[in-house]
């Protein structure tokens, strides 16, 4: 089989993750991909690497002036498509150029992965409509969607898409290949010790400026009972210069970007994981199902979350974890004033989650070679 994916940043740790996947399957996989960085990838995990340009995270503007830059000079994603099998694009400016691309492999399946519902595909004014459109017209020449979240399927696609190709689920699971790489239920590491300060992690796409509002008051307003390490890369368009803001909050500490190897020293120094976030409050942010879940209970922190939404209801469904009100206002009894006895029943509802909903191994990619390949 071979795979030509186009994505929308070839540094993202969940493209890395997929590509592995992919050559898991059997898979021969090129990559096509913009970046957020100044520096050009030439491989990924054996994969060519062909760069499309630099784009920049909340400049729509300029992200869609490098697709058509792309679109009206075609030539190279043209040549990389010959003889594929499968085209795969990763978000909507990507699919677009998928779309293009099957010009030279019309036999191919064309598959639309979205990750993220943006604002632009809600809305109502002529550019949100504009994008709509392209997104429904692409769509009918579509044989699959991949989706991280039913949500999406569930709250997006089905009410206002017409002609919806086969969706198919997979979630943002931990990928353990090596099955001895899974740890067994009830072996994740416990942040020593159990008690005050309680260490709240917060790691990824940092973009969430209402979460380091409440996490920054959390920690102002508990003498010393609330801690909160924070590691990924913030974004550059909601936050100016964010290690300044860190230094000012007594109790936060920012450990910078991190890579996939880091996350179980990561989250062993933590006893919660917020998997809280109001980037795109109501819409988006109601429906994903983030990384952060999966690891967390990977890795043996307990995760919080919104009962409202999907993470939360996630969660519920799973037994585990922590889950509060839209106000957070029980935030306090249930994190805050935790005691060391209760904070270990959470740890043991982590543990009793079956492995198979946190981590993704071997299984899930042939399941998904066979739906990519399927007629």
């Amino acid at each position: 089989m071979k795979i030509v994916y186009f994505v929308h940043d070839v540094h993202d740790a969940a493209v890395e993750r997929r590509v592995r996947m992919f050559n898991a399957s059997g898979a021969t996989t090129t990559v096509l991909g913009f970046r957020r960085r100044d520096q050009p990838l030439t491989q990924l995990l054996g994969a060519q690497v062909i760069d499309l340009g630099k784009t920049e995270d909340g400049k729509m503007a300029q992200r869609v002036g490098a697709v058509f830059a792309n679109l009206l000079r075609p030539g190279p994603i043209l040549e990389a498509a010959k003889g594929a099998d499968v085209i795969i694009g990763r978000n909507l400016e990507a699919f677009a150029l998928a779309a293009r691309a099957r010009a030279a492999a019309p036999q191919a399946r064309l598959v639309y992965e979205c990750l993220d519902i943006h604002r632009l595909l809600l809305g109502s004014s002529l550019p949100a409509k504009a994008v709509q459109a392209v997104q429904a017209r692409l769509l009918k020449n579509a044989d699959l969607v991949l989706t991280s979240s039913p949500a999406f399927e569930r709250e997006y696609f089905r009410p206002s898409v017409p002609r919806l190709p086969p969706v198919y689920l997979i979630e943002n699971k931990v990928l353990a290949l090596d099955a001895s790489a899974v740890p067994p239920s009830g072996q994740g590491t416990v942040a020593s010790p159990p008690g005050p300060p309680w260490i709240i992690g917060w790691f990824g796409m940092l973009r969430c400026k209402r979460t380091f509002d409440i996490l920054a008051d959390l920690v102002r307003q508990n003498e010393g009972r609330i801690k909160v390490v924070i590691a990924g890369r913030p974004s550059p368009a909601e936050f100016t210069d964010f290690a300044a803001m860190v230094a000012k909050v007594p109790g936060f500490t920012f450990l910078g970007p991190y890579v996939t190897s880091d996350l179980p020293h990561l989250y062993a120094q933590c006893h919660f994981a917020w998997a809280i976030d109001f980037f795109e409050e109501g819409l988006n942010s109601s429906w994903l199902l983030p990384n952060r879940i999966y690891e967390a209970m990977a890795y043996g922190a307990v995760p919080i979350a919104l009962r409202s939404v999907e993470t939360g209801r996630w969660l519920e469904r799973h037994q585990s974890g922590v889950t509060l009100d839209d106000e957070l206002k029980e935030i306090t009894k249930q994190v805050v004033m935790l005691e060391a006895s209760q904070y270990l029943a959470l740890k043991a509802s982590v543990d009793s989650v079956p492995r198979a909903a946190i981590f993704a191994t071997q299984v899930d990619c042939d399941a998904l070679r066979q739906v990519l390949l399927e007629p």
